[in-house]
């Protein structure tokens, strides 16, 4: 495969986006955090990395073996936590245990002092009403809102620049129709239908991603509405109307790279306002099941137990050095695409 060489065009976007340093700096950090929660289970987990004995490794983090595999008499599943299990390993072997030796979900029996604890060497950022490990919840609740925040942003991002495209490309009765029924659909009360659902309904993952799809698709419609409603009288449009060539083709190679330029500065702020929606509703408690790690329901364990400032502090912190990366990556795009810098 040839690889083209970047246009000009191009060249002067990065440059100005790598002359913004804070947004610079701030994208490398995101990729950081997000590509370090990826391997969360080998970061965080209640199982072992590696596991050797009787001169045999064994891998419990990809595989489930039982007590009878490391000289137990049960057939049941190994609990590497267990002192007596941990033992007969060590008495044959070794064990390479992961830097936080607790799952999000894993409990710690042995705390110095009842639960919610304070920050410790056992646990860095104590752990919650429940005895569960902050940290480790930290960063599986970290993947879990980044993961949900960019799939919901690109579906949303998707459905709406395909509804703005044809309403801003055929205009008229379509505009107007469209118009009429975005104006009724964006009225209806968000909230208050996630509670009524949540009351039938389970609420997990792709359900949540369902519900706010189907509201959250709106926020680029009227920017792509614009920005087609501009471009389809421009003389390269009129001229490939005179050649015969077809409504989808015009939109799809000539219309939509020009309303994307301006639409490409507006996803890090939707991504950071899918994160900011996720955590509100686990906040309330209409959001991921209970147990699922997740910075709002950290939040609210937070608001719960006042006396234990570590929860609140913990997922506030996270949440504004989060959403404030986001943000600055989000001024840097808009630098980039800013047509009063292409000159410089």
């Amino acid at each position: 495969m040839i690889l083209r060489p970047l246009s000009p065009l191009t060249r002067r976007r990065l440059a100005n986006f790598r002359a913004n340093r804070r947004g610079y700096w701030s994208m490398w950090v995101f990729l950081v955090l997000f590509l370090l929660s990826l391997v969360a289970e080998l970061i965080a987990n209640d199982r072992p990395l590696l596991v050797e004995y009787d001169g045999q490794l064994y891998l419990p983090i990809l595989r489930n073996y039982t007590e009878a595999d490391f000289g137990g008499d049960l057939p049941i599943d190994a609990d590497y936590r267990d002192r007596e299990v941990a033992k007969r390993i060590d008495a044959k072997g070794w064990i390479v245990w992961p830097p936080i030796p607790y799952d999000y979900r894993t409990i710690n029996f042995h705390l110095p002092s009842p639960a919610p604890s304070p920050p410790s060497g056992a646990n860095l950022l104590g752990t919650d009403d429940q005895g569960r490990d902050v940290l480790a919840r930290l960063i599986y609740g970290f993947r879990i809102s980044v993961l949900f925040g960019l799939v919901l942003t690109v579906l949303s991002s998707i459905v709406g620049v395909a509804a703005g495209a044809v309403q801003g490309y055929y205009g008229g009765l379509t505009d107007l129709l469209f118009q009429r029924f975005l104006e009724i659909w964006s009225g209806l009360p968000v909230l208050y239908l996630l509670i009524i659902l949540s009351s039938i309904i389970q609420p997990d993952f792709w359900w949540l991603l369902g519900i706010m799809l189907l509201f959250s698709w709106m926020s680029l419609v009227d920017l792509v509405r614009a920005e087609f409603l501009r471009a389809r009288n421009f003389d390269y449009v009129r001229a490939a109307k005179a050649l015969g060539v077809s409504n989808p083709v015009i939109i799809w190679r000539h219309v939509l790279p020009n309303a994307m330029v301006a639409t490409l500065t507006f996803l890090p702020f939707i991504l950071n306002g899918s994160i900011t929606t996720l955590t509100s509703l686990d906040f309330l408690g209409f959001g991921l099941p209970p147990g699922s790690p997740s910075l709002g329901e950290l939040l609210s364990e937070g608001k719960a137990n006042l006396q234990a400032p570590w929860l609140g502090l913990t997922a506030f912190f996270t949440l504004a050095v989060m959403l404030s990366l986001l943000i600055f990556v989000g001024e840097a795009v808009r630098d980039a695409f800013d047509p009063r810098k292409m000159n410089g």
